[in-house]
């Protein structure tokens, strides 16, 4: 079996460590037990060659033998398509981990990311916009809160449909936006509870602290 590479930085500042998202990658090959090496790119100096792999600037991408794959979502599906522990078999159950994929990465995070970086900023300021956003991210949760209350899992078992659904709503968690939603927190806990999740954090954490230790 050939070796996956996923590449991240070598370094990030502490406050978005635990959330880059090549831990989402590296916690769904650690579910399937695909084999993978982590690489890493200067988070400081971004050159072409980077950029051939991600024109954003942005980690992380995938090599899997001459394929280069960027964005998460595309990465999930590629990674969901190599083992039937990350996207069923069955064509009802594999249609649905697709879409709640993607409704992950476009209808909940796109209202969860700006409300988030926010809270990163610790802009407290109350102006309109920051309502709407508020507004925007709560509309998504009060229809995320009846979805996970009916079931464990969002397409029967787990799938890539829950690494992108739990690592978005954990972000949120994590400034406690999911208080008044205890359907999608404790869809959160289940997830992260589970053991890949637990080493592909811990992993991530030791990467970018060795990267501190030999600055």
């Amino acid at each position: 079996m050939t070796e996956l590479i996923l590449t991240t930085f070598d370094w990030v500042p502490e406050t978005p460590r635990g959330f880059v998202r090549d831990l989402r990658l590296s916690w769904a090959m650690e579910e399937a037990g695909l084999p993978y090496r982590v690489e890493s790119v200067p988070f400081r100096e971004r050159g072409t060659e980077h950029f051939t792999h991600q024109p954003f600037g942005q980690v992380p991408w995938l090599t899997d033998g001459d394929i280069s794959i960027f964005e998460s979502g595309a990465i999930l599906l590629h990674l969901g398509e190599r083992s039937d522990l990350l996207l069923p078999t069955d064509p009802r159950r594999r249609s649905e981990a697709i879409e709640w994929l993607f409704a992950a990465l476009n209808s909940v995070e796109m209202a969860s990311l700006p409300w988030t970086i926010f809270k990163f900023t610790g802009d407290t300021e109350e102006s309109p916009g920051r309502k709407s956003l508020d507004n925007f991210l709560a509309s998504r949760l009060q229809h995320m809160e009846p979805v996970l209350a009916g079931r464990e899992w969002l397409a029967g078992s787990f799938s890539i449909a829950d690494i992108a659904m739990a690592d978005v709503l954990r972000l949120v968690d994590r400034f406690d936006g999911l208080a008044g939603y205890p359907a999608c927190r404790g869809y959160v806990m289940r997830a992260t509870a589970r053991p890949c999740f637990v080493k592909a954090h811990a992993d991530q954490m030791a990467h970018f602290a060795a990267a501190d230790q030999s600055a």
